[in-house]
């Protein structure tokens, strides 16, 4: 049997009752699968229901093989040596005592037949660039991006003969994204792979587009999808004219049908009124006029109703996704105003910003550098989360802080209630009236924060900083674009064009960077930050 994954008539339903799925048919076999889908279609929990995290209510999941998962969010015990992380460490264990002379049974059933398991593993730690990664060294020695790169390395020691990647360049300097494309362009099984880096989707053999509760497949890689979607899309526009106008006609052919009708009605009663026939042929003639007339006006309701029908069907092709709409007042910086300010800052773990640095006006920084730099340790500094070991942070304007892990939100309140903790005096109606901004509009407003999918727990924590009381003049924003599907990502950059504060952000991802303005390059390198050039990182200016 090849390889595949079916899932047959699956439904799944979260506990407070929210349904994702209702009877989803799909089909994964070997190669490579991208899978898109608008915010909150369901692509991680799909991925879920796969690997046997979730359970389906309803439906079937099969799966033809060994499955190995590397879900969104990577959390693991620091605590943990790299080699139990790789999955190794009993093996590890029983060769060192085998080459110390015990030659129990016991180690030799351990080892089975994988003798060259150290060899391999230090030869997929090279392949992905984490060769200099220990195997005694522990996980709170590594950085969060490393540490993802770790649980894709025990994927791949393993040989699972399905690959599941929920958004696995997360935290992925520039350099460590390259091993993983390397890695995902030589996978020979089945693989699928939910990401908004379009550089890895463009490596991919098909897509599978999750919308509505359902999957259209498209051949060939992103950017295939992409340009099929838009001729698909100028299709769909026509058939909508053509579908309007019908309708149209059909409603004034029902119009004149009716006036008709009445015509014969009154030319009809007249007749009787003058009475100059006979009785029963009037009564005869009244009755098939009358029946004639009411076959010609269904005739017309019928087709009238057709043409609403295809109408609405052509609509429904046409993709209308809305957009998150940021006009938010007194988040306007001044040209030249200091917003911020560093002196001679020393941070934990060594980095450092040697002088002065001092971010004006509304500024728009991107901060980079390869993982464990200390990005996130500067932008936590900043918001006064961390002390600096040296020197002063200065914000000068009210400011608010966006981490990777978006643990600004409580799961177990709404996304009103949320926003709620941040502008108290804010009253319900102007809170949902904000929030319809970010697409959380009636019920969906009352969701628990627990129950949104990344993309949508971001956008709930985008609201609750946009719209917490003072409005943020400068904002920071640790790796934005984790989690987001390319539409969420699309929907950020639009929420961010009209922002009038200043912004850092801290990202490895350059088309996104690219794509918000960024006026300044900031690299943080060897536990030093300096200011670079646009052309330094691959951008033209």
């Amino acid at each position: 049997m090849s390889t595949s994954i079916t899932v047959t008539s699956l439904a799944f339903t979260w506990p407070d009752g929210t349904p994702v799925f209702e009877g989803l048919d799909a089909s994964f076999g070997p190669g490579r699968t991208g899978l898109v889908g608008v915010n909150g279609s369901g692509k991680s929990t799909l991925l879920k229901l796969v690997a046997g995290e979730l359970a389906p209510s309803d439906g079937t999941v099969r799966v033809a093989g060994e499955v190995g998962y590397l879900p969104q969010n990577v959390t693991l015990d620091t605590a943990l040596r790299v080699d139990e992380v790789l999955g190794i460490a009993a093996q590890r264990a029983a060769l060192h005592a085998i080459e110390s002379g015990d030659v129990s049974e016991a180690h030799f059933e351990t080892v089975g037949d994988d003798w060259d398991v150290e060899e391999r593993a230090l030869a997929t730690l090279g392949e992905l660039g984490l060769g200099h990664v220990e195997l005694d060294r522990t996980i709170g020695e590594v950085s969060g991006g490393e540490s993802v790169l770790l649980r894709l390395a025990a994927l791949l020691l393993r040989r699972p003969e399905v690959l599941l990647l929920d958004e696995p360049t997360n935290n992925l300097d520039l350099y460590a994204r390259r091993r993983l494309y390397a890695a995902v362009q030589s996978w020979p099984g089945v693989m699928v792979v939910v990401s908004h880096d379009r550089e890895l989707l463009d490596l991919v053999d098909q897509i599978a587009d999750l919308r509505s509760g359902e999957i259209t497949w498209y051949g060939g890689n992103y950017s295939d999808y992409e340009e099929a979607l838009e001729i698909e899309q100028e299709a769909a526009e026509r058939m909508v004219r053509v579908a309007e106008s019908d309708f149209r006609k059909q409603k004034r052919e029902l119009a004149d049908a009716q006036v008709k009708l009445a015509r014969r009605k009154r030319y009809g009663q007249k007749m009787w009124d003058q009475k100059r026939e006979p009785k029963i042929v009037m009564g005869a003639r009244k009755r098939a006029a009358q029946e004639s007339a009411g076959k010609h006006r269904i005739m017309h309701e019928e087709k009238l109703a057709e043409a609403r029908e295809r109408l609405d069907e052509a609509v429904e092709a046409v993709r209308d996704d809305d957009e998150i709409r940021v006009d938010l007042p007194y988040t306007a910086v001044p040209p030249g105003r200091t917003v911020l300010t560093l002196q001679d800052l020393g941070l934990r773990y060594g980095a450092r910003v040697k002088g002065g640095f001092d971010l004006r006006g509304p500024e728009r920084v991107a901060l980079i550098g390869r993982n464990g730099a200390g990005k996130t340790t500067l932008l936590r500094t900043i918001t006064g989360e961390l002390a600096p070991e040296a020197g002063e942070v200065v914000a000068h304007v009210p400011l608010r802080f966006l981490p990777q892990r978006l643990d600004v939100l409580d799961g177990e309140l709404s996304v009103a209630e949320n926003v709620a903790r941040y502008a108290p005096d804010a009253t319900n109606n102007r809170i949902r009236a904000r929030l319809a901004r970010f697409l959380f509009r009636g019920a969906r407003a009352d969701q628990k924060a627990a129950t949104l999918s990344g993309g949508e727990r971001f956008r709930a924590a985008l609201a609750a900083l946009m719209l917490a009381e003072p409005a943020p003049q400068l904002l920071l924003l640790d790796e934005p674009t984790n989690n987001l599907d390319m539409a969420s990502v699309r929907q950020l950059t639009t929420a961010l064009d009209s922002y009038e504060g200043a912004l850092v952000v801290a990202s490895h991802d350059l088309p996104f960077l690219e794509s918000i303005g960024i006026t300044r390059w900031l690299l943080l390198e060897e536990g030093e930050l300096r200011e670079i050039t646009p052309e330094a990182v691959g951008i033209s200016s």
